[in-house]
């Protein structure tokens, strides 16, 4: 619960947990940290915000055993710059929507970094029976390094296996992936966009977008599921499951909180 912020210049080795968490802040800015924990280590998050806008984050060394930087529910103008991020989950959106809760994350730009050795690439994850939005969000001039999941959208996040299928979801809308280059682990799809069933994803862009696998073997095909959007450019593998247009029928999606 602070206001204009500054964290900058602190190194920070084997935290229990979150290595640094912001919640219901506002006007951040974190520059020039060193974080630093083992890639086996549970829950600790390099920088967690929540309920946290107006934040910048930049010039950073994040490696870890879980998200590099987590965003949660109620952030917006979000700015993310020069991280080098990994072994890790990579740089996450969420997870939003657990216990069907609202969830709302908007203006949230992330550019100019590397990501390597990590599970996760650019992820956006959201659990069944959540409600709200994800919108106006832009991963620009990344490059990846034997990145399991390069660029995800998992609208079917849970930690079990016996998490039960809901109708409402999280409206991801309005997302684009331009100029992210590397290399990606064959034991995955390079791009993987599991929208909801009900609440498709809309207005995904893809523009320079080029991922080889890091062992030299075959492309692996991206995976699309109710996604809706747009390649600018020819990618590397190409999203030729990217459905055109938007949804014959839109969801209603009630924005009152967001």
């Amino acid at each position: 619960m602070s206001t204009n912020l500054t964290v900058q210049g602190v190194k920070v080795m084997n935290s229990p947990q979150f290595h640094f968490r912001f919640d219901g802040c506002q006007d951040v800015h974190v520059e020039k940290l060193v974080i630093k924990s083992p890639a086996s280590s549970p829950n600790t998050d390099g920088i967690h915000i929540e309920k946290t806008n107006n934040v910048q984050i930049c010039n950073s060394l994040i490696s870890n055993g879980d998200d590099c930087v987590s965003i949660g529910a109620g952030c917006y103008n979000v700015d993310i710059k020069n991280i080098t991020c990994g072994p890790s989950h990579g740089i996450s959106i969420g997870s939003l929507g657990n216990h069907n809760s609202r969830a709302c994350v908007s203006n949230v730009k992330v550019t100019e970094s590397v990501i390597k050795h990590s599970d996760n690439g650019v992820r956006i994850k959201t659990w069944q029976g959540g409600a709200g939005t994800v919108s106006k969000v832009t991963f620009s001039n990344i490059y990846m390094d034997t990145v399991r999941n390069p660029i995800i959208i998992d609208q079917y996040y849970c930690l079990s296996k016996d998490c039960i299928n809901q109708t409402s979801a999280v409206l991801v809308s309005n997302v684009s992936y331009l100029n992210i280059k590397g290399t990606y682990d064959v034991r995955s799809p390079p791009m993987r966009f599991a929208c909801s069933d009900s609440v498709p994803c809309t207005n995904l862009t893809l523009s320079e977008v080029e991922l080889l696998p890091a062992q030299g073997h075959f492309l692996a095909n991206p995976f699309c599921w109710n996604a809706y959007g747009t390649m600018q450019t020819l990618t590397v593998p190409p999203v030729l499951c990217l459905l055109e247009g938007n949804p014959l029928t839109l969801p209603q999606v009630d924005a009152v909180g967001c």
